[in-house]
């Protein structure tokens, strides 16, 4: 009964490193991609969807723990941390369970990718190499991105631009000159999740040495980070009627800035404590109320 119990909180603790509210934001720009293909090239291929997707996941997750694991061996998680729960820090897995179940989690993505390498070629391993290398990069290796504070942009080029414009690939064989545009405001509202974790451990990201932008520059600066990150989606939208004669796209999209003020007034109100989490799920609805928007806006125009 004790070994079945153990292995139960195992995979508990490992399904909450795993990070499963965030994984919305590779979900988002996969099914915005394959939409944007069948709305405006007519390619949609479902089991090609869905091994875009899997890989995609597959990746994140791996990202995750990853993350965990090498967030606590660097001190930059601990008992002062006032953000959720991760499982090394609080002793619920070994990081090196973690870093195998990362590592786990990699292959799987490479498997599942293999498809889309038969179906469309090299190109495939061009996208996705970085990306499984980037998973464990991100906060591993002798150039970790999140200590160089280049978390936001990894986010932004991997969560964003690639991810909906390779799946455009995937689907259509074709790089479509819309997809970059979405890639890019999906991107920028994935990373409001980053600059708002940033915010929010910037006196225990300071003590491990973990310099990202609120560390370089401050709150200040954080918080004037997450505004322009939030806002610019929209104002971007406008450039779906200057240069693709698409003005709907903009005006579902609009009622959505209602969550990023009310987001920003609590952002700016609010010194970093343990508010910000809830902070941090009013970004996911918001970039996920984002998508639901275009995505009404495309199918109307």
């Amino acid at each position: 009964m004790t070994s079945q119990s153990g292995r139960t909180s195992i995979l508990l603790a490992l399904f909450l490193a795993a990070r499963p509210k965030t994984l919305i934001a590779c979900i988002v720009p996969v099914c915005l991609g394959g939409l944007l293909s069948q709305q405006i090239l007519g390619e949609f291929t479902w089991y090609m969807f869905v091994f875009t997707l899997l890989p995609s996941l597959a990746i994140q997750i791996a990202t995750n723990l990853f993350n965990d694991a090498i967030d606590y061996r660097k001190g930059a998680d601990t008992s002062r941390r006032i953000g959720p729960e991760r499982m090394a820090s609080s002793g619920q897995v070994a990081p090196e369970s973690l870093l195998i179940a990362g590592i786990a989690f990699v292959l799987i993505a490479l498997t599942l990718s293999l498809v889309l390498v038969v179906e469309r070629g090299w190109v495939i391993v061009a996208i996705g190499l970085p990306s499984l290398i980037f998973s464990y990069a991100y906060t591993g290796g002798p150039f970790p991105l999140a200590y160089r504070g280049l978390g936001e942009v990894f986010v932004i080029l991997f969560f964003g631009i690639i991810a909906v414009s390779g799946t455009v690939f995937v689907q259509s064989g074709e790089w479509l000159p819309e997809s970059f545009l979405l890639g890019v405001q999906i991107g920028l509202l994935a990373s409001v999740l980053i600059a708002i974790n940033n915010a929010r451990d910037i006196e225990e990201d300071k003590l491990a040495g973990k310099m990202t932008l609120a560390v370089r520059f401050g709150l200040r600066f954080a918080r004037w980070e997450i505004t322009a990150l939030s806002c610019a989606p929209f104002l971007a939208g406008f450039l779906w009627w200057v240069l693709f004669d698409t003005p709907k796209v903009i005006l579902t999209t609009l009622p959505g800035m209602c969550l990023v003020v009310i987001l920003l007034r609590h952002i700016w109100r609010t010194d970093p404590d343990k508010s910000y989490n809830r902070y941090l799920g009013l970004a996911i609805i918001s970039l996920l109320g984002f998508a639901l928007l275009f995505s009404l806006g495309l199918l109307m125009g």
